[in-house]
């Protein structure tokens, strides 16, 4: 007599009526078909919805573990609308959460680091994490750019772009970017003017100016003047795209698809002015802009190797002092697009805050004169230079206290790697994003006393100058800022020129001290301000 446990399902004489001539793997199929054969369309539906939104939450609550955050979500959006509407306020409350809280967006599960010792231990382990800047960023600057590569393919990059930001490549752009201060700076007098003296919310001029600047420092006279404005108009909508997390695909007309739009413009742009670009270096051409430099050394490098292999032998040969391969047109382009997409919101940012800060405080304003006009001889007409720029003592702390105070960068998006143990406790999931937040390390009243307060002085007679861990504005780690000394001689050349040849009045409103999200920090009321000429004879008078 067999045993029962290896008698076959269908020799039971009550399954037999049910399964017949079924074989054993057939048998769930058959259950699972009949189930449904007695449910609605609607109820399969319901049954899968409810099935995907259990599976939504657990994997939530899964990789959530001990850190801060929500003990469920919203299914599968998350706090999504919060990301398009972002509130500065519950980002401070979601700092102060702890060191370590999430959110989880779609499909994308956020851990965000909120300490100064959290933040930089992002921004130093490469090992677990790659840049991501956004969610929607790959699809604007496009996955093969140079930003989001790893190990030797970073490094082959940035060897080639450190020498664009020497001391020496710095003085090269400075007629370039005087050349648009005075051209905005007639602007804003216009504008004035034709308002009969009255209030213009000038932070969407701000934002020309920086583009202004940016694109004639990055690729010179390449692009005309109204190509330029083109961009200026167009970059707005990249800005709106760039919320941290968006949804999965672009869907047309939305707020990506059109940042989608404008990027290809920009980078089609772009890639035209390299191609004139390598022309220009190849007959000879002087540097003017960051991709002359660039390409000149490409240039070199290809008459380099050219002579080499002619003669077998590097004997008698000068190397340039870093060989690089030739860049095609497109990989430049993705480069320089990096650069104006990790300067324009940033830079305007800083701009807006600063001529709002400095209307606020005249005394400041009035010290930031003194040393612009004493360095210039008494003239006010003479141009920038880096030997003035280095000794603007005063006017450097009014930059670093304006970035320090409103820094124009609240956080970098990273992508982990690979499981991330970024606590004894904790391990970030790998595909998760982890953001370190830079904002609180800049307003530690352990490292800056009364944080709230504007004080230039703190960076001349305080300690602040000490603080290098807590000074986070340009990141830390092998993907910091290339171009953060090149950003704050921007600002210390553009506010000191203006101090010279502008007056301007603030006029405050409730919201001119409330903070709007826009991918970086504004006033909500876009800063309200009223420019007349200054004149000479009023400079004479300064102490």
């Amino acid at each position: 007599m067999s045993s029962p446990q290896y008698a076959s399902p269908t020799a039971d004489a009550p399954l037999a009526s049910i399964l017949p001539n079924t074989e054993t793997s057939g048998i769930v199929s058959t259950f699972v078909s009949r189930a449904m054969a007695g449910m609605s369309a609607w109820t399969v539906l319901a049954t899968i919805m409810l099935a995907l939104v259990l599976y939504d939450q657990c994997r939530y609550i899964w990789n959530k573990g001990s850190i801060e955050g929500p003990w469920f979500k919203i299914p599968f959006m998350g706090p999504f609308l919060e990301s398009i509407y972002p509130d500065f306020n519950k980002y401070v409350d979601k700092w102060n959460s702890g060191e370590l809280s999430c959110v989880s967006v779609f499909h994308k599960f956020v851990v965000i680091a909120s300490t100064r010792d959290m933040a930089r231990k992002v921004l130093t382990s490469p090992a677990y994490v790659k840049p991501c800047v956004v969610d929607v960023a790959h699809k604007l600057l496009r996955p093969t750019n140079w930003v989001f590569l790893d190990g030797r393919a970073h490094v082959e990059y940035r060897k080639g772009l450190n020498g664009l930001f020497t001391r020496t490549a710095l003085e090269l752009y400075l007629s370039g970017q005087e050349e648009t201060y005075d051209r905005f700076f007639q602007m804003f007098l216009d504008i004035s003017a034709k308002n009969e003296g009255k209030p213009v919310p000038f932070m969407p001029t701000f934002r020309e100016l920086n583009c202004a600047v940016s694109c004639r420092t990055f690729v010179g006279h390449y692009l005309s003047d109204e190509t330029v404005k083109r961009i200026a108009d167009e970059y707005f909508r990249i800005t709106a795209a760039l919320d941290l997390v968006n949804f999965p695909i672009i869907i047309p007309f939305t707020r990506t698809y059109y940042g989608k739009k404008a990027a290809d413009m920009v980078l089609e742009e772009f890639a035209k002015c390299a191609a004139k670009c390598k022309v220009r270096m190849r007959a000879g051409g002087e540097v003017t802009c960051i991709m002359d430099g660039w390409v000149k050394n490409m240039v070199e490098s290809e008459e380099y190797r050219k002579r080499v292999a002619k003669k077998g032998t590097d004997e008698g040969e000068t190397k340039p002092a870093v060989l690089l391969r030739e860049f095609t047109d497109y990989e430049i382009s993705q480069t320089i697009f990096t650069f104006l997409f990790a300067s324009q919101d940033a830079s305007s940012s800083a701009t807006t805050w600063l001529f709002q800060l400095m209307a606020n405080r005249p005394e400041i304003l009035a010290k930031v004169r003194e040393e612009n006009l004493r360095l210039r001889d008494g003239d006010r007409n003479r141009p920038i230079t880096m030997d003035m720029l280095e000794k603007m003592r005063y006017t450097r702390a009014v930059i670093k206290e304006t970035l320090r105070y409103r820094p124009p960068v609240l956080m970098v998006p990273y992508e982990v790697k690979k499981d991330f143990p970024i606590s004894p406790n904790y391990s970030v999931p790998k595909g998760s994003m982890v953001v370190p937040t830079l904002y609180p390390a800049l307003h530690d009243p352990e490292v800056y006393p009364d944080p709230e307060t504007f004080d230039p002085d703190r960076w001349i007679t305080g300690d602040a100058e000490k603080a290098s861990k807590n000074w986070l504005v340009f990141g830390t780690g092998p993907h910091y800022c290339l171009g953060q000394t090149y950003a704050q001689y921007n600002l210390m050349a553009m506010i000191g020129k203006a101090s010279l040849h502008l007056n301007w009045e603030h006029h405050p409103t409730p919201l001119s001290e409330k903070i709007k999200v826009f991918a970086t920090i504004f006033p909500q009321d876009d800063c309200p301000l009223v420019f007349s000429p200054r004149a000479e004879s009023e400079n004479e008078t300064l102490p």
